[in-house]
């Protein structure tokens, strides 16, 4: 069995070496470069615009008018609940230790881009959304990709992608790091937790993007602030060494580090692999995933429901990841050898105790929780776009075979092997976004237009 774990790893990180490559990162941050340029750096000049709309609609409780709608802020936590996974507790630390501290900087950069990436997305997706036979609105790259790139088999490949990479990143990676997370920290059986998590996920995808809206509003705020009050804690105590671990960041994002030895391109292309890649699974920025939620708000301008999309990137990378890298880096054992979660549980007990594995294992419990039942539905709409044409009866028969396989994953998930869950996962990241960057480049003078036109 070893063996064959060996093997498929290879194959795994030779195809990843292809998907995350010099070409594919140049290929997005180069979009996210000409987004930005073309729109006069939209994300930085409304930016303080984008948070109060996006705080401002917190506190909005404006009647939906549309069925089967969600309001804006209920996409925006939707959205937020598939991006704020384990990414934000796990993802960084496996950064840090695959591509060093250096990683961070990059995840900076690329959040930095993202911003303006994910913005386009969602303006798109609420530009070209459809409404299905039960009078929802339902959306996301398929349905730019056909209906304004006019090239359906581009948008069908992005379907099928994202239906399997619902499985990977949105399911048993997240449910893989909540199992280990509450094994460290309350010693439960990986399949025991797995299998009460399931049952939870599939009492929520019963209800349909309604319910899974109504839970994500709830959730998502308090298990943010929880993780968010606990950092600063974390921070407080260690605030002596928070200049350092800036310093390590950046020396080892450039390499400094690393000249003597004669190893430089290797460790910052290192870095800027694992920090990219990270980055991206975590906010999910040119994936297309969020934009599926997005396209379920009820609002009809473009541009304000894009900017829900920048705060997003914002929040998620800036704020929670940024947090996370400071907490392990400010600990010291970034190389001590541990890695995921077990990282991140050893930096913050190191500075406020052991209670803090439980407090990780419920924060991530959270995370991955919400993240699974917001990536059911992005499975569940791409699914539906690829029976859109078939019968109702089949299109029924579709999405509860794909609620029973979802389910069913989230147990087996949790007990299989970390390293080739995240490595499968990458791939299947790398080839949901290929379909999905090619029609941003395509649809770019759109969104550029529709940005000016607000603009004025």
């Amino acid at each position: 069995m070893d063996k064959f774990y060996d093997i498929v790893n290879e194959i795994i990180e030779k195809v990843n070496g292809f998907l995350w490559g010099p070409t594919i990162i140049s290929i997005m941050l180069g979009i996210g470069f000409i987004l930005t340029l073309f729109t006069g750096f939209f994300q930085v000049t409304h930016f303080g615009e984008s948070i109060k709309t996006t705080i401002g609609g917190m506190f909005n409780k404006k009647k939906i008018t549309k069925k089967g709608a969600l309001s804006p802020y209920q996409a925006l936590t939707t959205a937020l609940a598939g991006t704020l996974g384990t990414g934000n507790i796990t993802g960084v630390a496996t950064a840090i230790v695959s591509g060093g501290p250096g990683a961070i900087f990059w995840m900076w950069v690329s959040s930095f881009f993202g911003m303006i990436t994910k913005y386009a997305e969602v303006a798109l997706a609420v530009k070209y959304r459809e409404t299905n036979a039960k009078g929802e609105y339902t959306g996301g790259p398929m349905y730019y990709i056909q209906n304004g790139l006019k090239c359906k088999p581009l948008a069908v490949i992005f379907a099928v992608f994202c239906t399997f990479t619902s499985f990977g990143i949105g399911n048993m990676v997240q449910a893989n790091s909540a199992s280990e997370a509450l094994y460290t920290g309350f010693s439960i059986n990986k399949i025991v937790s797995g299998t009460l998590i399931a049952i939870i996920t599939a009492f929520v995808m019963l209800g349909g993007v309604k319910r899974i809206g109504k839970v994500t509003e709830k959730v998502v705020p308090y298990m943010a602030a929880f993780y968010i009050f606990a950092g600063i804690l974390v921070l407080i105590v260690n605030f002596r060494v928070i200049p350092y671990a800036f310093s390590l960041i950046f020396s080892h994002a450039f390499g400094f580090r690393a000249a003597a030895g004669g190893v430089l391109g290797y460790t910052v292309s290192t870095a800027m692999r694992f920090g990219i890649a990270r980055g991206i699974f975590t906010n999910e920025a040119g994936l297309g995933s969020a934009p599926i939620a997005h396209a379920a708000a009820d609002t009809d301008n473009p541009v304000k429901q894009g900017m829900w999309g920048i705060f997003e990137v914002f929040f998620d990378t800036i704020v929670m990841c940024t947090l996370t890298a400071l907490i392990i880096l400010t600990s010291g054992l970034w190389d001590s050898g541990l890695d995921g979660s077990a990282l991140t549980i050893a930096a913050f007990s190191k500075a406020i105790g052991s209670f803090s594995s439980m407090f990780i294992a419920i924060s991530t419990t959270l995370f991955a929780f919400a993240t699974i039942i917001s990536w059911s539905y992005y499975g569940e709409k791409s699914l539906e776009y690829l029976f859109k044409e078939r019968q109702d009866t089949q299109i029924a028969k579709a999405i509860k075979t794909y609620r029973i396989v979802y389910i069913i994953l989230i147990t087996v998930g949790s007990s299989l092997n970390l390293t080739l869950i995240w490595g499968i996962s990458d791939v299947l990241n790398g080839l949901t976004m290929i379909p999905n960057l090619i029609a941003l480049i395509l649809l770019s003078p759109q969104v550029i237009v529709m940005t000016l036109k607000y603009r004025k």
